[in-house]
């Protein structure tokens, strides 16, 4: 998982995230991973349209978008 967030953040890619938040609800999110810290990511979210921080311990899962699904989020 985190070789895909460096490389979304290098390759400049969207990346689809499963998250679970402080309320315990768990989201799917298209991003664009604008910073990564020890232990907080920083992404552009499409979902939300703004930069949004996400908790890297709270990222349950990674995955690259698919050029043929990049253009529908």
């Amino acid at each position: 998982m985190e070789g895909v967030l460096e490389r979304g953040l290098s390759n400049k890619q969207k990346v689809e995230i499963v998250y679970i938040d402080s309320e315990g609800r768990i989201t799917q999110r298209f991003v664009r991973i604008t910073v990564i810290r020890e232990d907080t990511i920083f992404a552009y979210c499409y979902w939300r349209k703004q930069v949004r921080s996400f908790k890297r311990k709270n990222i349950l899962s990674a995955y690259p978008v698919q050029a043929r699904y990049a253009s529908l989020t």
